[in-house]
């Protein structure tokens, strides 16, 4: 199967949450102090909006996705075919008013992830791939561009983008790689497609628990643009394993040989 509908569905589907968010977001009042657990009352409608494109595309397929809303209390969570939402990723971002949050759709056959879609709306930017088909990414309704990894493969040459450093000292991570250069962003999304297009080279999630809808759109942009995508014991990402959470990291990196260095010195560093 090449699952140029399912791509096009999902790229529909996050069109339109991109849409209904950035009216709400050009209404929003900035929150400054926004806390990591935050969810709006947007998140909960794109993620209504998403889920009914996908459910009348494809009735019979389970729907995964972070918020509670109706169309996912009346839905199967577990099958061969599995969509994996995240209708606001960097909802802190989103609530601070600094434009890194992005819409995630991910779509999964058989335990492996097919298609995977990343819209950033603040930019108007929309990075997807499909499974064999590449990555590729669409600015500004431009012609489709696509996506190649750096070939960095040393650490200290490589860009590493991360979260915002809360203490604003370096973070376990960044002492452990000791990258050339550092990018900070809120966003799984945004961070993995970031690798993809080549303006990272490495992203290291070492979040102790994280769900599925956190990653699975993100890393086949990377896989697809040439990256190598594991978990922090240099093992596949799985899904669909107990409460939808991923518990032992993950590592995105630009080459096999990046990846290779980066997992033995976090190894190292015991992160």
């Amino acid at each position: 199967m090449h699952y140029d509908h399912e791509l096009a569905v999902a790229r529909d589907a996050a069109r339109q949450a991109g849409q209904l968010i950035m009216r709400a977001y050009a209404e929003l009042v900035a929150i400054p102090d926004a806390p990591d657990w935050i969810s709006t009352p947007t998140d909960r409608d794109a993620q209504e909006l998403i889920l009914s494109v996908l459910r009348n595309a494809f009735p019979d397929d389970a729907l995964c996705a972070e918020e509670n809303t109706p169309t996912l209390a009346t839905a199967r969570r577990q099958g061969q075919r599995v969509w994996v939402v995240d209708p606001i990723d960097g909802t802190r971002g989103f609530a601070r008013k600094l434009g890194e949050f992005s819409v995630m759709i991910g779509f999964i056959d058989a335990g492996r992830v097919q298609v995977g879609v990343v819209l950033e709306p603040a930019i108007n930017r929309l990075t997807y791939a499909r499974r064999g088909g590449g990555c590729w990414y669409v600015q500004d309704g431009s012609a489709p561009i696509p996506c190649r990894t750096n070939r960095t493969d040393k650490p200290q040459l490589a860009t590493l983008v991360q979260s915002h450093a809360k203490s604003g000292q370096p973070t376990p991570v960044v002492r452990a790689v000791h990258p050339a250069r550092v990018l900070q962003t809120y966003s799984s999304g945004i961070k993995l497609a970031m690798v993809a297009r080549g303006e990272a080279d490495v992203y290291v999630n070492d979040y102790r628990a994280f769900k599925d809808w956190d990653v699975c759109a993100g890393c086949i942009l990377v896989e697809e643009a040439g990256g190598v995508v594991s978990d922090m014991a240099g093992q596949p990402i799985r899904y669909q394993q107990a409460d939808y959470t991923q518990r032992h990291g993950l590592l995105a990196t630009a080459t096999p040989e990046l990846h290779a260095a980066t997992l033995a010195l976090i190894a190292r560093a015991g992160i």
